[in-house]
């Protein structure tokens, strides 16, 4: 297993805690996601792998889950 640090701006409720975690779960090889809310300015997302995960499946993760964005991944 491997774990993966997404920054995302946007988010600002727990609806859009579901929304982002229910769109990275539904990757191929995610195994857990675990957000940490800040509704004012750059929220971080702890992705857990449990198989290879792109950066781009990540990007249009995010990009379906709704108006938010995607600044930042460190594996």
């Amino acid at each position: 297993m491997a774990n993966i640090q997404l920054r995302i701006t946007g988010m600002t409720c727990q609806n859009c805690v579901s929304h982002v975690s229910d769109e990275l779960t539904d990757i191929d090889g995610v195994e857990d996601v675990m957000v940490t809310l800040d509704a004012e300015g750059t929220s971080d997302v702890h992705v857990v792998v449990k198989s290879e995960v792109t950066d781009n499946q990540l990007r249009e993760a995010v990009d379906e889950a709704g108006d938010y964005v995607l600044v930042d991944i460190v594996r």
